[in-house]
């Protein structure tokens, strides 16, 4: 009896640039999502006539879904997959959008919130799925991919932000322009996963002891010593990033007399840089190493930061934001792969650090706009500095570490 021809061993692999495109997509996807809602928050006011405090309470309901949701992903994703969790949670975010839309069309306050706060459960899903994907991608190719992946969030929302002012521009309605992009998720999200690395379960002989250890997985991953470290680092650098995020333009306003345009400029200028180095920073990873890196980021962040809030000009002030970009691009997506170091327990502990992560990234900015009002928000920046500094301190618990061996 002739035995069936086996396809050769190469048709079995799975397609590393395949999966590395679609997670590169998925990446720039959420951040579309991120910036088409975000550049459009004034028409918001408009629409619902709310105050900007009000809004502000909006804006809180997507980061208590986002809390609520990063926590547990881990868990989900152990149960469904990286491609089975970002379907689910861009699916629930496009739902969500379309709710969102919906809702303002009818100028129901209520309605906004409740769909803001399941587009933030779905965003948190997807988020900590891509990322898990993301640096499993890198693993198996041998080479720091991650910061790309990142760079393509960066590169979305900057393609979402055009679009958003086009459309506003336009004339073209913020119900009709979330239906749209909810339409661009909700296919983006269901292809592209097929295309992700095979989810793996442990063997079925082993499926006993594979229960009793999965379980407390997700808890003991916040009792890991080396996970917690790294997310105190990603916490540093979150911060850091969210600070440039939302009071770059606004400080060169207030503090160098400057435009709004110009200070929009400023702003853009940072995220170019940042964009730039995420697209360019893995090959220095390679040569030299992830903690190196990690260091030389977090002392450019310093300088960088330092520059620009003694700076007395705006050419001096704007290389201190690029030197701010530069310096805050790589950690956040070091961080993630460091995390996801031991393939077997990165779902449990990317979780972790992307909470860690996120809490910086959400509250931070605005506890830097209440110490604005007592000092000027140029000094108010520099309480970052310590931050930053702890992460450049603790910079070594990213040092990678062998599958499966002690951690």
């Amino acid at each position: 009896m002739t035995s069936r021809p086996q396809p050769p061993v190469e048709a079995r692999r799975p397609n590393l640039n395949a999966a590395a495109a679609a997670t590169f997509l998925v990446f720039g996807i959420n951040g579309l999502v991120f910036a088409s809602w975000a550049a459009r928050i004034p028409a918001v006011t408009d629409i619902l006539h709310i105050t900007a405090g009000q809004m502000g309470s909006l804006l809180l309901c997507v980061a208590v879904g986002s809390l609520i949701a990063l926590p547990t992903a881990g868990h989900v994703v152990g149960r469904l997959g990286t491609a089975n969790t970002v379907r689910a949670g861009g699916l629930l975010a496009a739902v969500a959008g379309a709710g969102v839309a919906l809702s303002l069309g009818a100028a129901a306050v209520p309605g906004t919130a409740v769909s803001l706060f399941f587009l933030g459960i779905g965003i948190g899903l997807w988020d900590v799925s891509q990322n898990i994907e993301g640096a499993d991608v890198e693993h198996r190719l041998g080479r720091t991919i991650m910061p790309q992946f990142h760079a393509a969030f960066s590169g979305g929302a900057f393609v979402g932000a055009l679009i958003g002012a086009g459309l506003s521009t336009l004339g073209v309605g913020l119900p009709e322009h979330l239906l749209a992009i909810t339409a661009v998720v909700a296919v983006a999200t269901l292809i592209a996963p097929r295309f992700f690395l095979p989810h793996t379960t442990e063997p079925a002989a082993a499926a006993g002891e594979a229960d009793a250890v999965r379980k407390p997985r997700a808890a003991s991953a916040w009792r890991d010593g080396r996970t917690l470290l790294i997310g105190v680092v990603v916490l540093g650098a979150t911060l850091t990033e969210g600070a440039g995020n939302d009071w770059i333009a606004k400080a060169a306003v207030d503090g160098l007399g400057a435009e709004q345009s110009t200070g929009a400029l400023l702003f853009a200028v940072f995220v170019l840089a940042m964009t730039a180095m995420r697209f360019f920073g893995g090959r220095a990873i390679d040569v030299y190493g992830r903690v190196a890196v990690l260091r030389a980021s977090m002392a450019a962040a310093a300088a960088g930061l330092a520059l620009f809030v003694f700076a007395g000009n705006l050419w001096l002030a704007t290389a201190g934001a690029v030197l701010w970009g530069v310096g805050a691009a790589l950690a956040f997506p070091m961080g993630m792969s460091a995390a996801a170091d031991d393939p077997k327990h990165a779902a449990a502990r990317v979780s972790v650090v992307s909470t860690l992560g996120y809490i910086a990234f959400l509250a931070g900015p605005p506890l830097l706009g209440y110490l604005g009002d007592l000092t000027g928000l140029r000094p108010a920046l520099l309480a970052i500095g310590a931050p930053i500094l702890v992460a450049l301190l603790l910079a070594g618990a990213a040092r990678p570490v062998r599958a499966g061996g002690p951690q």
